[in-house]
This record gives structure tokens, sequence and C-alpha cells, in this order.
């Protein structure tokens, strides 16, 4: 790779920037550009469903819609600044925009955490609780607890990283770099609270619901005594409930533990760190996995998706279409 000045008119104070060659730049380019396309694409989808169909309009899908505005911005957002940053190995935005970018992408992925944790206790009341559900999960209940997660998120983002803000360029060493470091006491305080909290929420609640369609699955077995078939659809009914449970906790662990790794290790999290681009992609690449985790999963999203596809939807009436 060629080494070269990023202000080449700032030749003392100018960083250096290794240029990557442009087969290769052009790959790079190609594969952030397809992620974020699907993404975006995904989320759309799913926001588009949600705010169509009328049968859609209840507060379970309220917090899905969250989840997928969030998510969209990532993509839209963040995603386009991350991928010029990994390939483009000098910074030419400026230093507003290294501190901005930052407190986006981390503000749009705490409320994708908080809109998460928001759908366990949805899903936990739901099936604890099922003759409750209507009094506890109300639309306007949730509209408040979507817009707390939102303004909560940013709040503490901008504490979290009010120093970058208020001097972006205190790290940096030359023009041409936007560095961001968030010492240990920052990090360990955003590990609780964006991290082992939520987890812990969602591991807890997941768990619980589990044990409870379990329990169901078994219950409807012992009243269908001696019918082989119905004891087959149990516990496949069983394992499905253990292998969404599964894949819903296996994607966050494998999305933010690698982000988080410094602050359990007692170290400050830097982005000059060379794994810095893996552990960030793989932050925000959670943002595509969440439609296909929290909507793939909805008969209705497929159906949905045929009507938005082959513009269905456009027609007169459509958004009174039995969906469900």
């Amino acid at each position: 790779m060629d080494v070269e000045l990023c202000y080449p008119q700032l030749q003392n104070t100018s960083c250096r920037g290794l240029m990557r060659p442009r087969f290769e730049a052009i790959l790079l380019y190609t594969l952030f550009s397809s992620i974020t396309v699907f993404t975006v694409a995904l989320n759309l989808l799913v926001i588009i469903s949600i705010s169509h169909f009328r049968q859609l309009h209840t507060p379970t899908n309220l917090l899905l819609l969250s989840l997928a505005i969030s998510d969209l911005l990532v993509g839209l957002v963040v995603m386009p600044v991350e991928t010029v940053r990994f390939i483009e190995t000098c910074w030419f935005l400026g230093d507003l925009m290294c501190a901005l970018s930052y407190i986006i992408g981390f503000t749009l992925t705490s409320a994708s955490v908080g809109n998460m944790v928001l759908i366990s206790i949805d899903r936990f009341v739901a099936i604890c609780y099922p003759l409750q559900y209507l009094n506890k999960i109300t639309r306007s209940r949730v509209e408040v607890s979507v817009c707390l997660c939102w303004a909560c998120s940013l709040l503490y983002n901008g504490l979290i990283l009010k120093d970058h803000l208020r001097q972006p360029a205190r790290h940096n060493s030359c023009y041409g770099e936007c560095m961001v470091v968030i010492n240990y006491v920052s990090g360990t305080v955003d590990l609780v609270f964006t991290f082992i909290g939520p987890c812990s929420v969602i591991l807890i609640l997941y768990m619980r619901v589990f044990i409870v369609a379990v329990s169901q699955a078994r219950a409807m077995q012992s009243h269908i005594t001696a019918v082989a078939t119905r004891r087959v659809a149990a516990k496949k009914s069983e394992r499905k409930a253990a292998g969404t449970l599964g894949i819903v906790i296996l994607v966050f662990l494998m999305s933010f533990c690698p982000y988080y790794y410094p602050s359990l290790a007692g170290q400050d999290i830097s982005n000059s760190a060379s794994s810095w681009a893996i552990v960030s992609w793989l932050l925000y690449f959670n943002s595509c996995l969440n439609p296909i985790i929290y909507a793939f999963f909805y008969p209705w999203f497929r159906k949905a998706i045929k009507l938005i596809v082959s513009l269905k939807i456009l027609e007169q009436g459509t958004s009174q279409a039995n969906i469900l």
C-alpha cells in the first residue's frame, strides 16, 4: 500500500494514510454497500408493513416499528460513514462530524437495545400474564415507553461522549484523524447500562417465557394422552421455543461482546485498536439481523412483503386487508 499525506498542504501536521489498492477498495465498498442496502431494505419493509396495514396497529407492533426505525437509521446514517471510515484511511469530514458520527451511532445502537428490552417485556407479559395483558400493555403506555427509550438513549450517550463533543480533536495527533477514547470509568458504566443490564433482563424474561411455553406445551400434551402425533407436535413446540430463545441471546452476545471486551478487561475503549473496524461492524450488523429475528418469525410479515413487492398496497382499500 502507498503512503500519502491526508492533507498535502499541511505537510508538518497532516496524518499519513495507507492508500488501499483500487481493486481492494472497490471490493470493500461493494461488500459494505450491500450490507447497508440489505439493512435499509429489511427495516423499511417492516416499517411500511406496520404503518400501512391497520390490523398491525397494535402495541406489540409499535415496539417492532420503533426497533425498525432505529435500525433503519443505522443503515442510512451510520453504516455509510463507517464504510468510508474503514476504507479511506484519512478522515475528511471535519472534527464536528467526527464527534457527531459517534454520538449518533451510539445513540441509535442504545435505542435498538432499549427496544429489544421493551419487546422482551411485552412478550413476557403476553405469555406469562395473558389475561392481564390488555390492561397492562396499552398503546399509550407503549408510546410513552418508546419516547423515553429514545430520549434516554440520546441523553445517556450525550453524557458519555460530552468531552468528545466539546473537544472533538482532543485525542487526534494530526489532521486527518478521527480519534475517540472512552475511559475505563465511562466504559464500565456503559458496559453495565448498555450490555450487562439489558442482556440480563432479556435473558431472565426469555427464560421465564421459555419455561411457561414448555409447561403449556406439556399441559396440552397431558390432555391428549396416547396420541403420538400430538406428543411429537408438543416436542416440536418446545424445540421451537428453545430455538427462538437461543437465536435472540446468541446474536445479541455475538454482536456486543467484542465491543465491550476492553471494558471487561479493564481497558479504555479506543477506535485506534486494529480490531475496531470488525468490532464496530459486528455491533452495527445487529441492525440487519434484528428484522430477521423479530419480524421474519411472523407470518404476517411474509404476507406483507408479497403485497409490498407486488405493489398491491397501492390499490385502494389494501390497508384494511386481512393480513393476520
